[in-house]
């Protein structure tokens, strides 16, 4: 029902965004994201293509830990991009599937979303509580709208309605259930809250190591990028062929963007994936000015 049968979606981005938005009827367009020339975030191309998107056409942003990247804005940058999309009239489409995993602090990592609702876009906003909550397997979630109106509340609950009586009907519980029994107890939610930022910390860590064993292991290659990203996830730079060859001689397994888990590793574990990765890596170039 919007306006503009557009989406901008960053690149890259989740590979399952594109399927999703192209089955729901919406035409995919593409914004810069990501710069690997300097495995950094692409703020002036990204502005430029959202300042070229038509008026009223939706935009795909992640709220904090962008999958595959790990790269996210600043807060200033944020500011930036909501001024835009407001100049626009843009629908904001907020996708948050890693709040409390990228800083650790589930608050902090809603700063965008808050932001931009308190700066009175239109926001949807589609929230996994699988990795999270640990609840993968559930696939459990929320999908959230702000409105402008209670009016305007009863149309958009009329027609979401319309879409889930055909496609699922009605929810499965269990996932949803341990959600809401968390967050509703004050001593679980400490109790979350604070397993979060363990899990942060160790991922945080692991970053940090993967740097240093990579440096011990003879690498010359500036590996900054990894210890400056946040999230599950590490955007390495490496290219498909040396992926390829991770995976067939030294069986670590990884996407073949160059995106790796770091929460597949640990103070075992590491330094062999590191002394692999330098294999695949040493006199080859880790940044693309593709």
């Amino acid at each position: 029902y919007a306006p503009v049968k557009k989406i901008f979606i960053p690149n890259p981005t989740w590979g399952n965004h594109i399927a999703i938005f192209q089955e729901a009827g919406l035409e995919v367009e593409r914004y810069r994201y990501y710069n690997r020339a300097t495995n950094g975030l692409d703020q002036d191309g990204m502005i430029e293509d959202i300042k070229n998107a038509p008026d009223g056409s939706i935009v795909l942003l992640h709220a904090c830990a962008h999958n595959p990247t790990g790269c996210d804005p600043t807060k200033e940058q944020w500011e930036a991009i909501s001024q835009l999309c407001k100049e626009k009239d843009l629908i904001v489409f907020f996708d948050s599937a890693y709040q409390g995993f990228a800083s650790g602090d589930a608050e902090a990592d809603a700063f965008a979303l808050r932001y931009f609702v308190d700066e009175g876009h239109t926001v949807l906003l589609a929230q996994s509580f699988a990795k999270n909550f640990g609840l993968y397997g559930e696939r459990c979630g929320t999908l959230s709208f702000i409105t402008n109106s209670s009016d305007e509340k009863e149309k958009v609950m009329s027609q979401v309605k319309r879409i889930i009586r055909p496609m699922y009907s009605s929810p499965p519980i269990h996932g949803s259930s341990i959600v809401r029994t968390v967050l509703s107890d004050e001593e679980l939610t400490k109790q979350y809250y604070e397993e979060c930022e363990l899990m942060a910390t160790r991922i945080g860590s692991m970053r940090k190591l993967l740097v240093e064993k990579l440096k011990e292991a003879g690498s010359t290659h500036d590996w900054s990028h990894v210890t400056s990203q946040i999230g599950m996830f590490a955007y390495t730079g490496m290219s498909s062929d040396m992926c390829d060859k991770l995976t067939s001689e030294f069986y670590i397994f990884l996407t073949r963007d160059g995106r790796i888990s770091l929460a597949g590793l640990n103070d075992k574990n590491v330094e062999y994936v590191a002394k692999a990765i330098h294999d695949v890596t040493d006199g080859k170039s880790i940044t693309s000015n593709e």
